[in-house]
């Protein structure tokens, strides 16, 4: 897959210091994820319905920190 002409973008609540970010790209099918540090590192991809299930599971604090682990299903 090739994504030289994406549209990246980061989130407006990382850091100034630019460390620990990840950027997104939407494409026709789906969603792709990179390191923002390590660009052409390869990226992760997403179909809608697994984007849109991780979108969910990140607004209701599945992954914060202080709830403790991380309970995945599958």
């Amino acid at each position: 897959m090739e994504f030289l002409a994406a549209q990246w973008r980061k989130s407006s609540r990382s850091t100034s210091s630019g460390a620990d970010c990840v950027e997104v790209s939407h494409w026709g099918g789906g969603t792709a994820v990179r390191d923002s540090k390590r660009p052409s590192g390869g990226a992760l991809l997403f179909g809608p319905s697994l984007w849109a299930a991780f979108l969910t599971a990140a607004k209701g604090g599945v992954f914060d920190l202080d709830t403790g682990a991380v309970d995945v299903q599958g």
